[in-house]
């Protein structure tokens, strides 16, 4: 299995934890307009990664990347802003995803430097 195959998965393990993990947050008027952010741009980054698989030619792969690190990063921004509440587990979890987001950047950095972006 190629590296692409497993950012393919990785984004979509993504995607799947940050739905598992915010069925259990505390339900509050703002973290429900978070989550609802949270979820769009997390399923983004893995839907952009499929697009860049299947990207037309190189510019539109680079713009699809640029796209993935730009959703990677604000799904950041929204784990950051959403209450966990008092409970450990939650909170433990928050910062699990809020440093694979920050992982999901860099990777995304290191692939559009890679291809001159």
């Amino acid at each position: 299995m190629g590296s692409r195959d497993d950012l393919v998965e990785r984004t979509e393990r993504f995607a799947d934890d940050v739905r598992r993990w915010v069925r259990a947050l505390p339900r509050t008027v703002s973290n429900a307009e978070d989550i609802k952010q949270l979820v769009r741009s997390s399923g983004s980054v893995a839907a952009n990664q499929i697009e860049a698989d299947n990207a037309l030619g190189d510019q539109d792969r680079l713009m699809k990347f640029r796209i993935c690190r730009k959703e990677a990063r604000e799904s950041g921004l929204w784990i950051r802003l959403l209450d966990s509440g008092a409970n450990e587990v939650l909170r433990s979890e928050k910062t699990r995803l809020n440093d694979e987001s920050a992982q999901l950047v860099k990777i995304y950095s290191t692939i559009i430097n890679r291809l001159g972006g």
